[in-house]
């Protein structure tokens, strides 16, 4: 039986991608934390506006396919992209190790639809690891859902979960001078 070869198509040998970054017009100045999940915690700094926080669900409802959600995230993150004036970066939680596949499966989604829509708007992206952000929020890296809250409270937030904590203690890890990378 011989192999049957297609052509490559010249768009897919060229190198350069389809869709190029976008030119920024304005200049960016909002930072945005994510906790990617089916539940995303998110945060956002700007210079005029301080800090917002909350929560977006992405659950899928009942009559929509696999890969709604994170359509659903990407329209979001245009969405924050505009509202908030230009990100100038992104920052996330990331994640080593999940409770079970379907969560690791979720998590890789999300990851791989921002980085590549960060590529797309030019925006420059960094994971920060879950030991870190609970270091710096609590002082210990193994610190629990209700100490991340308890910690995050404790800086004068009223985070809904502990979704929204660790957004808010990744977006007070990446711009204070004593976090992580200001």
């Amino acid at each position: 039986m011989a192999l049957l070869t297609l052509p490559m198509p010249e768009a897919l040998a060229s190198g350069p991608p389809a869709t190029t970054p976008r030119p920024s017009t304005t200049r960016r100045h909002a930072t945005l934390a994510l906790d990617l999940g089916t539940t995303t915690g998110w945060a956002l700094r700007g210079p005029a506006t301080g800090i917002t926080s909350g929560t977006m669900s992405f659950k899928p409802s009942r009559f929509e396919g696999g890969g709604m959600r994170f359509l659903r995230f990407r329209g979001w993150l245009d969405e924050v992209g505009q509202l908030s004036n230009g990100l100038a970066r992104i920052v996330f939680e990331e994640v080593r190790r999940h409770a079970s596949t379907d969560s690791s499966h979720v998590y890789g989604g999300f990851l791989a639809t921002l980085t590549a829509w960060c590529e797309q708007e030019a925006i420059p992206y960094e994971g920060v690891p879950v030991g870190t952000i609970k270091r710096y929020a609590t002082g210990k890296g193994n610190a629990d859902k209700a100490a991340m809250i308890a910690a995050v409270k404790a800086r004068g937030f009223a985070p809904a979960d502990d979704n929204e904590a660790d957004a808010i203690a990744i977006l007070l890890w990446a711009t204070e001078p004593q976090g992580g990378a200001a």
